[in-house]
């Protein structure tokens, strides 16, 4: 029996406004777009048409369906077992960046293929790219450190040909290296994208999927299917997310005048203190943190530069139109 329809509003208002999940998914247009997703459509307890979020094949064609329907990517798949990620969510961080950079170009966000954006840890659905070539037209180097995770994005850039010399993807061969042997010092990137691994553990990784299916089903679960799934590389680093993040800090100082602004998504709040304090650490000339909502979850962007003013106004004369 179904419960009284539930009121939701228009529009979701924590996602970035100009990002194109805001309303409602239509699943009438996406089965449209995307017919294998109709059998995994069902009417929820408030009555509403929906899909089981923690099953991972319905997760799956819902993200096929949007990638079709809103950025034409026509083909796309991932190994599996691989992280399917939540698409609205990727788009808040790449238009919030979007908006980093029009911030130091009178508000007019730089656009085309000149601009170079860096995506550390790329994976198997190279949703970064795909998205921001689409709402930007940027251009995208894709590193990772998952060979298997390289190829799917590889086969997915060769079956959307207007990606084909878009998207840069290499295998960074040391996993200790974040930004040696994909970018050399005296290229120039105006942004990088990370979403790192924040558990520490499998185990640690394996809790975290335990609640997130018990919080979608509502009932208890003792068998982990991961819904958006990920391997241990995707999910878990040694110290977590905080040692990766700060870890990718130390490494970027080397790196202060090849790139305009360094990123990632910090998923864990209590990680901001440490953060902060080794950005201090590297004298990082400015520090932006982006607060991120998508449902009932917060996340949050940490972006820094080392450029003082002047590199900024010399950058964006040479490099943005």
């Amino acid at each position: 029996m179904h419960q009284k329809k539930k009121q939701h509003p228009i529009v979701k208002q924590k996602l970035h406004h100009r990002n194109k999940h805001r309303e409602r998914y239509n699943f009438k247009q996406l089965i449209e777009s995307c017919p294998e997703l109709g059998s995994f459509v069902m009417l929820n307890k408030f009555n509403d048409e929906s899909i089981d979020f923690s099953n991972p094949e319905a997760v799956l064609k819902l993200n096929k369906a949007l990638l079709k329907h809103f950025y034409k990517i026509h083909e796309w798949n991932i190994p599996e077992g691989y992280l399917c990620p939540p698409i609205p969510g990727r788009a808040d961080y790449i238009h919030y960046m979007a908006d980093l950079l029009g911030g130091k170009n009178y508000g007019k966000i730089p656009t085309g293929p000149e601009i170079i954006c860096l995506d550390i840890g790329v994976g198997a659905n190279c949703i970064y790219p795909m998205i921001g070539h689409k709402e930007y037209g940027w251009s995208f180097i894709g590193s990772d450190i998952d060979k298997i995770a390289i190829d799917s994005a590889r086969k997915t850039i060769s079956l959307n040909p207007d990606l084909s010399d878009k998207i840069v993807l290499k295998l960074q061969e040391n996993p200790k290296d974040f930004f040696y042997g994909v970018i050399r010092k005296e290229n120039q990137i105006d942004l990088t994208v990370c979403n790192p691994p924040f558990h520490s553990t499998p185990e640690d990784a394996q809790s975290g999927t335990l609640r997130k299916l018990k919080n979608l089903s509502q009932q208890k679960v003792t068998e982990p299917v991961l819904n958006f799934g990920g391997q241990n590389k995707e999910l878990c680093y040694e110290g977590g997310e905080k040692r990766f993040i700060c870890k990718m800090i130390r490494q970027s100082k080397k790196f202060a005048e090849s790139v305009f602004w360094f990123s990632s998504l910090v998923s864990k709040k209590n990680n901001l203190k440490n953060i902060y304090e080794e950005l201090k650490s590297v004298d990082a000339f400015e520090v932006k943190t982006i607060q991120l909502g998508q449902g009932n979850k917060t996340s949050r962007i940490v972006a820094w530069t080392f450029l003082d003013l002047k590199q900024q106004k010399n950058w964006k004369d040479t490099r943005w139109k």
